[in-house]
């Protein structure tokens, strides 16, 4: 028999089993994903060498969700060195690093003064506290998960995203491009008096949600986001366009509920069915609309 031995990968805890294939991490007594080599860089551009260097480097984030398959990575390159855990003010913006973690969204004063605290309400239902400790913004962000929480909040905010191979985006850009290889850098998010609203329904508290719903608004100009889909989020176009058309009295709202129900697509899975999430969608994106009418500027 191999020798086993209890080893602490970041936040979460699995069993080490060393042979010839490399370290093997085991969860549950059930395989969960395979590291032939695994390697801190001190640099942006050594990071992205050794990402091109072959087709199944992989660089980690919080590991979270590489534990739900069971994928052989050839060489995992963990960013820890790079010094990409912050959130800092800037001159119009601010700066979110790709290795911050959920829980320090959550909890940092700056995103409880903006926005209506919009993006410590889209992750405080993530599954639990230690869990939050080990996702990290930028895997959340760049693996574009349908059913992230993230993505949605920040899809209706003026968010642009940092790649070290791309450049500077739009994320709403980002997230219709096809996937390749790139490292996710940081974020950009506008500071400005947008006021937006988070809703999302779950079947209990710590499952991912059925579907969720960012809605936000700066001045004149309305943004309706709809996630989990289960594909990934998107703006509803003709229903941002329709609550800017002038006064919004109840009529006019439960219209843009139904536009933003109509032009997006909804699919079923395991949570609901994809009438299931039209009719929520009308109901959570009145709901957003409503709740930023009240909300009060800084």
């Amino acid at each position: 028999m191999m020798n086993t031995q209890a080893v602490r990968f970041r936040s979460l805890r699995f069993e080490l089993k060393t042979g010839r294939l490399g370290s093997i991490f085991i969860q549950g007594g059930l395989l969960v994903f395979t590291l032939c080599d695994l390697v801190q860089p001190d640099n942006l551009a050594e990071a992205y060498q050794i990402l091109s260097d072959k087709r199944n480097n992989t660089i980690l984030g919080g590991c979270a969700f590489l534990k739900m398959g069971s994928k052989r990575i050839g060489t995992a390159i963990d960013l820890t060195n790079l010094q990409l855990d912050y959130i800092k003010e800037q001159e119009g913006f601010i700066e979110i690093g790709a290795m911050t973690s959920l829980r320090e969204l959550e909890t940092h004063k700056l995103f409880r003064e903006y926005f209506n605290g919009v993006l410590p309400k889209s992750v405080q239902n993530i599954i639990g506290v230690q869990f939050r400790n080990g996702v990290t913004v930028g895997a959340s962000v760049y693996s574009k998960y349908g059913f992230s929480d993230l993505i949605t909040a920040l899809l209706a905010l003026d968010t642009e995203i940092e790649l070290y191979k791309s450049g500077r985006m739009p994320l709403v850009d980002f997230l219709k491009q096809p996937k390749e290889k790139d490292i996710f850098v940081r974020l950009w998010i506008k500071k400005n008096n947008r006021q937006a609203a988070y809703l999302s329904l779950r079947k209990s508290a710590s499952d991912y949600a059925v579907l969720n719903v960012a809605v936000s608004r700066l001045g004149d100009q309305w943004t309706v986001v709809v996630g989990a889909r289960p594909s990934v989020a998107a703006i509803a176009i003709s229903a941002s366009a329709a609550l800017a058309q002038g006064t919004l009295g109840v009529q006019e709202i439960e219209d843009a509920a139904e536009r933003a129900s109509e032009e997006l697509a909804f699919g079923t899975n395991m949570r609901g069915t994809a009438d299931y999430r039209k009719a929520l969608c009308r109901v959570l994106v009145k709901r957003g609309i409503v709740e930023v009418l009240q909300c009060k500027s800084l």
